[in-house]
C-alpha cells in the first residue's frame, strides 16, 4: 500500500447521491483509482491481451486456450498501476476479486473474470455501475490534512494531483545535491511511485536519461559529467513559501519548486513559472482561488521564512517612506537575476540616487544576520545611503508600514505586491515585466504577457510549486501549508542539528563585526 497516495476512507451507510458517470468519467480521464502509483512495468506493442491471473495452473490452463496468434502479456508482479497495464490491451482477462477488473470495465475494455469475487460481475455496464456505486459511492471520505468529509469528486481530484506528482517523479533516474536533512521532506515530494527516490552523491556507471538536481549543492564535476552524458537537467529549489525558520539553519523545506526549462530567477534562460505566465491559461476559478490564497497569506502575515501576528509599527517619519530589503550577495538569485547588480551597498546608493528625498529603511537579509552567508554591511556604509536600519521587525509588517519597496531581486517584492504596495526592481525577478512593477532591469522580450495580481500569484504558489504538509507528512495544496505556518506547526528535521547551526551563525556574525571594526 502507498505511503500516501490514497485518501482515508471509512464505511458509510448508504450511497453518495453524485452523478455517477461524471465521477466515472473523472476517474477515466485522471487514471486514479486501485494502485495507481504502483510499477509500470515494459509493455508489449498495444493489441495484447492482458493476463491477471495468480494461481500459476489456472494461467497455464487459460493461456493455452488462447488462439496461438493471440498476443497476450501476463501481469506476474503485485502492486502494478492498472492504468498502465491497461492502455495498450484490448482484452482484459483477471481474477474476479482483482481491482483490475474494475479499472478495466470502467474504461471500457472487455473483461472476462476468472472464479468468484467481488468484480466477478464487472464485464457488464450494469454491473460495473453498481460495482462502482459501492465500491467508490458507497465510502465516506475523510479529508487526509482536516479530518473534515469529502466528497468522492473531491477524493478523486486529491488523487489526481498526487497522480500527477508521481508520474512527474517518475522519469528521473537520479537526484543530486540533496542534504540529508532536507530528504524528509523531498522524499515524499519527490516519490516516484513504489520506489524510493533515488538520491545521490555521485555518479554510478549506470546511464542518466534525466537528473533532477539542486545545483549550489551538486559537486560542479557531477553537473558537468551529467551533462556531457545527454542527461535531461531538471532544477529543484526552495519554494515561495518554505518554512517557519531558515534553509540555512537546517530547517527542511516544506515546499519546493522543480523546473524543467531553467529555474525561476535565471532570466538569461527560458523557465517553467515563465512559461506558465507567458502562456498559461487562468479561469475564473483559479483567479478566485488565487486571490482568497493571497487574503489568507496577508492576514496570517506568512512570508517565505515567518508567519504570525504582525505587530503594527508606527511611521516615523512624514517622508515617503521605502523599503529596501538585503539579500544574500553570493546567492545564485543575485548573481542571475541580478545582471551584475550583487552588491546591497551598490543597490542601497541606487535607490537612494533614484529617491534623494525619501526615508529608506533598509532590512538586511536573515541567512546574512543569522551569520550564515554573505553581504553584511556596517552602520556607517549603510546610513551613507539609508535612514534607518531594522533588524527586530518582520518583513511582513515593514511592508505594511512603507509606502514603496525597492528591490534587487528579493522575494519580498512579491510579497509587497501581495500587499498592495508598489514595487520597483533593479534586477529582474521572477515578477519584473508583466506590467505590475516598475522596472529597472533589462527584462527579457519574451515576456510579452500582461499578468493581474492574482494570475501571477496563482502562477508563482499554485502551478508551480509543489508543498509538503509538515503535520501529516502528505503533499497537499498551498493553502494547507499556509494554515500550517500560521498555526505554528513545527518544522521538522533534527532539534541539535538546527541549534548547533544557529549557534555557528551566531559565532560568524560576531567574528565579522569585529573584523569591521
Amino acid at each position: 500500500m502507498s505511503r500516501w497516495a490514497s485518501p482515508a476512507v471509512r464505511q458509510s451507510s448508504a450511497a453518495g447521491k453524485a452523478n455517477l458517470d461524471d465521477l466515472i468519467g473523472l476517474m477515466i480521464r485522471e487514471r486514479v483509482g486501485s494502485t495507481y502509483w504502483g510499477a509500470q512495468p515494459e509493455l508489449p506493442q498495444p493489441g495484447y491481451a492482458l493476463v491477471s491471473v495468480r494461481d500459476s495452473e489456472a494461467r497455464s490452463r487459460l493461456l493455452e486456450k488462447l488462439p496461438r496468434q493471440r498476443r497476450f502479456y501476463c501481469v506476474d508482479q503485485p502492486d502494478c498501476d492498472p492504468w498502465h497495464l491497461i492502455s495498450g490491451a484490448s482484452e482484459v482477462i483477471a481474477d474476479a476479486d482483482d481491482e483490475l477488473a474494475l479499472i478495466s470495465a470502467m474504461a471500457g475494455l472487455p473483461v472476462r473474470c476468472i472464479g468468484n469475487g467481488r468484480f466477478t460481475d464487472a464485464g457488464t455496464e450494469e454491473s460495473r455501475n453498481a460495482l462502482i456505486a459501492r465500491h467508490v459511492l458507497g465510502l465516506d471520505y475523510a479529508n487526509p490534512f482536516t479530518g473534515e468529509p469529502m466528497t468522492p469528486f473531491e477524493a478523486v481530484k486529491l488523487s489526481a494531483s498526487w497522480r500527477r506528482l508521481i508520474d512527474g517523479n517518475r522519469q528521473f533516474d537520479a537526484i543530486y545535491g540533496i542534504a540529508s536533512w532536507k530528504r524528509e521532506t523531498l522524499d515524499a515530494l519527490m516519490w516516484p511511485g513504489g520506489d524510493v527516490p533515488a538520491f545521490r552523491s555521485t555518479l554510478r556507471r549506470e546511464a542518466v536519461r534525466a537528473a533532477a538536481i539542486w545545483r549550489s549543492r551538486t559537486p560542479p564535476k557531477v553537473v558537468a559529467d551529467l551533462e556531457h552524458g545527454g542527461a535531461d537537467i531538471i532544477e529543484i529549489e526552495d519554494g515561495f513559501i518554505r518554512s517557519a525558520g531558515l534553509g540555512a539553519d537546517c530547517i527542511p523545506p516544506s515546499s519546493v519548486v522543480v523546473d524543467h526549462l531553467g529555474i525561476y530567477f535565471d532570466p538569461s534562460r527560458p523557465n517553467d513559472l515563465e512559461r506558465i505566465l507567458e502562456e498559461g491559461s487562468y479561469p475564473k476559478s483559479l483567479r478566485h482561488r488565487a486571490r482568497s490564497l493571497r487574503e489568507l497569506i496577508v492576514e496570517r502575515g506568512v512570508t517565505k521564512y515567518a508567519s504570525g501576528e504582525r505587530p503594527r509599527v508606527e511611521r516615523r517619519s512624514a517622508k515617503r517612506l521605502i523599503l529596501v530589503p538585503g539579500q544574500v550577495e553570493d546567492d545564485r538569485a543575485v548573481l542571475e537575476g541580478g545582471q551584475g547588480l550583487t552588491s546591497n551597498l551598490e543597490l542601497l546608493r541606487r535607490v537612494r540616487e533614484r529617491a534623494p528625498d525619501a526615508h529608506i529603511i533598509y532590512k538586511p537579509h536573515p541567512d546574512v544576520e543569522a551569520g550564515h552567508r554573505r553581504g553584511s554591511l556596517h552602520d556607517h556604509a549603510t546610513f551613507a545611503h539609508a535612514d534607518e536600519v531594522v533588524r527586530d521587525q518582520s518583513i511582513s509588517s515593514l511592508i505594511d508600514l512603507v509606502d514603496e519597496v525597492h528591490v534587487n531581486t528579493s522575494l519580498a517584492g512579491f510579497e509587497a505586491l501581495m500587499r498592495l504596495k508598489p514595487v520597483t526592481t533593479y534586477g529582474v525577478p521572477f515578477y519584473a515585466g508583466w506590467g505590475l512593477t516598475t522596472d529597472l532591469g533589462a527584462v527579457p522580450k519574451r515576456r510579452t504577457a500582461r499578468r493581474t495580481l492574482d494570475e501571477l500569484v496563482a502562477a508563482a504558489l499554485i502551478l508551480y510549486p509543489r508543498y509538503l504538509d509538515p503535520k501529516s507528512g502528505l503533499p497537499c495544496p498551498p493553502e494547507i501549508l499556509v494554515r500550517r505556518l500560521a498555526e505554528g506547526e513545527p518544522a521538522g528535521g533534527s532539534s541539535a542539528l538546527i541549534w548547533l547551526r544557529r549557534l555557528q551563525g551566531r559565532l560568524r556574525r560576531k567574528l565579522a563585526n569585529v573584523a569591521n571594526g
